[in-house]
């Protein structure tokens, strides 16, 4: 008996050992988990460098932008890997310059996905840290194999490159198919009414924008002459799925609400959100809440838009208690473009406002226009206010992100620029290879190289210079911002030195010019 009493207080404490070690090692794993701060990046469509309060803009007012901005690390330098948007969100996601995949280019909606489901990505990445993973808003980088059937599951798409969560649109708010795709299900679909996409041919008696002008709410300009959805001619043609379209006007409240619930589902546990905007893409169709809230017609209403439904969005993260455990990375996927296919007074009502800054170029554009954006870092309590010249690409995320989690930098052309977006310094990549329609240009230090290419310099379309010419253009951005100034003949050491960095990365570069003659 005396032996039994010994014993068992004995066993007791065993057990209760026992049972404590997993107990407080799920503790400790908890408590690591919840060190690691929420990554957010938001991604706007279109924006230009000069459509920002922060960055000059004084004739629209971007308060919720602005905050951000001037709250965090405010890029000057601040570039997209593209002046076009699939290559841009290519670079992004995947951490690689666009140009080294020869169908990383503007895709119809019809295009199978980009990204191979075995390549790393951003949100690929932050799983192996323990991190739930999330997009909602544009995709625009091809789903499926090619041949989609939209009735069923549309698959491989964002959730086999890395995201648990994805709500999107397919394209873009132009092109066709005109639905959200909730986690490869389209959203709303009647199966008694399924959808029909073709980007060559039209479906017997669906009325177009070039054939029945009349139907149209909104009068295209160039491309946008096909199947008309909400009164508004599209890219590509669409039969069915009648329930399951999108109403235009309710497109930005729509996203907003799916980012605020995503953050609210998972507020226990380290997230990455990106919250990829429509705005100020085409179609612009700002909620009737919207119209005629700026000077500017259809383009400066849905950018103060997209701005209110920023500050919607840091509101719901304040209420959950969450800006001080979030890093917010804020950037647009290329530089400004006026009209881009529709007739929507962007052009007319422009007045003194200046989407490009005192930078030259646009969308589609070798120019700094075409991708030298705004770009801001922004985590309460951590990131201290200032302006940084550092430059730095959307591509740097991946290393950067990778650094910040405690996980092995993935083999991608993305450098580490952890302490430059967090603020602690100023000295950011040596060079930048940048990209639009196919052409590449060069950027080291203070200097830019844009190699010859053939092809008009002017877009006449959209009316931007795009930056081909028979000569090399050489321009020393700190002296000459605007680009005014070729510099190339004058300073024949500085071209030859800058060809040759180009071409230890690009390759040769005459083949620029081959695959733009392909085009």
């Amino acid at each position: 008996m005396k032996n039994s009493n010994l014993i068992y207080p004995f066993l007791i404490a065993l057990a209760v050992m026992a049972g404590c070690a997993p107990a407080g090692k799920k503790q400790a794993e908890i408590s690591e988990a919840s060190k690691k701060p929420n990554i957010i990046v938001i991604y706007m469509d279109d924006l230009g460098y000069g459509d920002v309060g922060a960055y000059g803009a004084t004739e629209l007012s971007t308060p919720n932008m602005d905050m951000l901005a001037n709250g965090g690390v405010k890029f000057i330098n601040g570039y997209a890997t593209s002046a076009t948007c699939t290559p841009s969100r290519y670079g992004l996601l995947t951490g690689t310059y666009p140009w080294r995949n020869k169908n990383a280019k503007i895709l119809p909606g019809t295009a199978p996905l980009l990204i191979g489901t075995e390549q790393m990505t951003i949100p690929k990445m932050l799983k192996t840290a323990g991190y739930h993973t999330g997009i909602v808003g544009k995709w625009h980088l091809g789903l499926g194999t090619g041949i989609v059937n939209w009735n069923d599951r549309v698959s491989p798409g964002p959730n086999e490159v890395g995201f648990d969560y994805a709500y999107i649109m397919a394209a873009t708010q132009d092109r066709v198919p005109t639905v959200y795709i909730d986690n490869g299900h389209v959203a709303n679909l009647d199966k008694n009414d399924p959808i029909e996409i073709d980007y060559k041919n039209n479906f017997k008696g669906q009325p177009t924008g070039k054939d029945n002008p009349e139907l149209c709410e909104m009068k295209w300009h160039h491309g946008h002459n096909n199947t008309i959805i909400n009164g508004i001619p599209r890219i590509g043609y669409m039969k069915g799925g009648e329930a399951a379209r999108w109403k235009d006007v309710d497109m930005a409240d729509h996203f907003l609400e799916k980012a605020q619930a995503y953050v609210k589902a998972h507020k226990n546990e380290a997230f990455f959100l990106y919250y990829a905007m429509q705005q100020p893409h085409v179609p612009r169709t700002p909620h009737p809440r919207f119209v005629g809230s700026t000077n500017l017609g259809p383009r400066g209403d849905v950018i103060a838009e997209a701005d209110w439904c920023i500050g919607e969005f840091i509101k719901a993260l304040e209420e959950e208690g969450l800006m001080e455990n979030t890093l917010i990375v804020f950037s647009s996927d290329n530089g400004p473009v006026l009209n881009d296919g529709y007739y929507d007074d962007a052009v007319e009502k422009l007045g003194d406002h200046a989407p490009t800054g005192v930078l030259k170029g646009g969308k589609y554009s070798l120019y700094e226009a075409g991708t030298r954006v705004p770009f801001f870092t922004y985590w309460k309590g951590t990131i201290q206010p200032k302006v940084s010249d550092a430059l730095v690409c959307q591509m740097d995320l991946m290393a950067s992100l990778a650094k910040l989690v405690g996980v092995e930098e993935p083999d991608a052309d993305s450098e580490n620029m952890l302490d430059v977006f967090l603020g602690k310094t100023d000295k950011g990549r040596d060079d930048l290879v940048i990209e639009a329609t196919s052409r590449t240009a060069y950027r080291n230090g203070d200097w830019a190289m844009i190699p010859p290419y053939k092809g008009k310099p002017v877009n006449t379309q959209v009316n931007i210079e795009v930056g081909n010419s028979n000569e090399y253009q050489l321009f020393n951005l700190k002296e000459d911002i605007g680009q005014e100034k070729n510099l190339a003949k004058t300073h024949p050491e500085k071209l030859e030195e800058m060809k040759i960095a180009f071409e230890a990365i690009r390759g040769d570069a005459s083949e620029g010019v081959q695959k733009l003659e392909l085009h």
